[in-house]
């Protein structure tokens, strides 16, 4: 059962479909489909209450822009009512004390909560297999990974579960599960869409963002919550780039073959297919070559577990988190030795060496002045074009342990990080199936704050 907001906010407006009804069927299908463990935890009792609130107030007239919507949030996002435990052993049974500005943003539009979702622990992953409470499966196929980090986001979305998602993104974790299970994934432009309450990863480099099934959903979703945070310091307060040139031609670049290797055949046939449903619209498309592109994957993976390697720091076993007594005394390394699973680990260990005084200048310096030439070739490219096409992943979704080599499985997001590295808006578009009906997701990215062109462009193009 797949729903869009859009058209049964039509229903609850008319009475011939109750907020309650639908709140109910999404609900039973969480319980139907558990063993995807796409949820580490659902609000039942207030999300019934608040489709009742939400049903009052279609009859009174009086409904809020998000009347109704009904939203599964990643757990990386701090939410009173129900834990955040970032689906790790480290923080499990944590209640917050606050919510995060878009949960706040979320409720004040009347948009309903029914949970919070699975994910690779501290969104250290791109398969949803490092979840310290069980991997999430793909919706088609469960001897498949959904993508990560966000994997039981995207699920939710593609399995029916509610209208629209939260996610996070720090190098692919919403476009590249979106394109596995065949929904839309925005990656906001960094700044956009307000950081308070997210539990940090990479704090250059994260971002919240949506999944959704109807790209008008995603629409009017982000356009809630968008906007300047003073909770959060970087938060941008700049003006959107809001709608597609009407006095020419739509500009598109293109990434030419020879930078595709590595693609399975029918990704590659997939994106041939989508360069021509974007010039069927009118719009003309360019080979670009996006230089840098070696750099990309090193670039990301310094950054990001450096950045890991301080934010995480705070879980010691004495300020935050789990606590275990050692017998030698060192609470601080039994915790964090029980508490964070091995990618976790890895991923602190990695960012402690690059960060480390004998080698901070050869990799973390090294990284930051490949960080300045990829946001200058973007901003070059942009000058040139108004939007960039290119596949989301190399691949359809892998089987569960696959990928046993942690850098086989980084290559996975080789698409996606470049984005992110940049702070540049990206959007997967599910775009067809290969020959076992795994689905295919193309990529749209864009200058910065071209957020709401991406998804007027692929309104045009796509599977909505």
């Amino acid at each position: 059962m797949n729903s869009s907001y859009t058209s049964d906010r039509d229903s609850f407006a008319t009475g011939t479909l109750s907020v309650e009804d639908r709140v109910a069927s999404y609900l039973h299908r969480i319980t139907e489909r558990a063993s995807l463990n796409a949820f580490l935890s659902v609000d039942t009792d207030r999300a019934t209450t608040a489709a009742k609130e939400s049903d009052e107030r279609f009859v009174s007239g009086l409904q809020r822009p998000l009347e109704g919507l009904v939203v599964a949030v990643k757990d990386n996002i701090s939410m009173k009512g129900l834990p955040t435990t970032c689906a790790s052993r480290m923080l499990e049974g944590f209640q917050p004390l606050y919510d995060a500005t878009v949960i706040e943003r979320l409720r004040d539009a009347g948009a309903i909560i029914v949970g919070k979702t699975n994910m690779d622990e501290f969104a250290m992953g791109s398969s949803n297999e490092t979840s310290a409470f069980g991997i999430v499966r793909h919706p088609l196929d469960p001897n498949r990974v959904p993508g990560g980090s966000s994997g039981g986001s995207a699920v939710a979305v593609a399995e029916g579960m509610c209208h629209v998602s939260l996610g996070s993104e720090t190098g692919g974790s919403i476009r590249q599960p979106a394109a596995f299970c065949g929904t839309y994934g925005l990656k906001p432009t960094y700044g956009r869409v307000s950081r308070y309450g997210l539990v940090a990863f990479a704090s250059s480099l994260d971002q919240i963002g949506l999944f959704s099934r109807s790209i008008k959903d995603m629409q009017v979703t982000f356009s809630v919550l968008a906007g300047h945070d003073p909770m959060d310091s970087t938060s941008s307060p700049a003006p959107s780039i809001v709608h597609i040139p009407t006095d020419r031609a739509l500009r598109v670049g293109a990434m030419p073959l020879s930078q595709l290797e590595g693609c399975e055949p029918a990704v590659i046939e997939a994106y041939q297919r989508y360069l021509d449903a974007l010039r069927a619209t009118g719009a003309t498309v360019t080979d670009v070559f996006l230089p840098h592109t070696e750099t990309w994957i090193p670039t990301y993976f310094i950054l990001a577990t450096a950045e890991a390697s301080s934010n995480l720091a705070r879980f010691d076993g004495v300020r935050y988190g789990l606590r275990v007594d050692a017998e030698d005394g060192d609470i601080t390394t039994a915790s964090r030795s029980a508490g964070f699973g091995a990618e976790v680990q890895r991923r602190i260990m990695l960012g402690t060496y690059v960060l480390s005084s004998g080698y901070y200048e050869a990799y973390y310096g090294k990284a930051q002045q490949a960080r300045r030439l990829i946001s200058d070739a973007y901003a070059n490219i942009f000058h040139q074009v108004d939007v960039l096409a290119m596949p989301t992943t190399p691949t359809t979704a892998f089987a569960i342990g696959e990928k046993s080599d942690p850098v086989s499985m980084w290559l996975s997001d080789y698409f996606t990080v470049s984005a992110n590295i940049a702070g540049i808006p990206a959007l997967n578009i599910p775009f067809g199936t290969d020959a076992q009906g795994l689905p295919i997701g193309m990529q749209l990215q864009g200058a910065m704050n071209s957020d709401e062109m991406l998804m007027e462009v692929a309104g045009g193009v796509g599977w909505d």
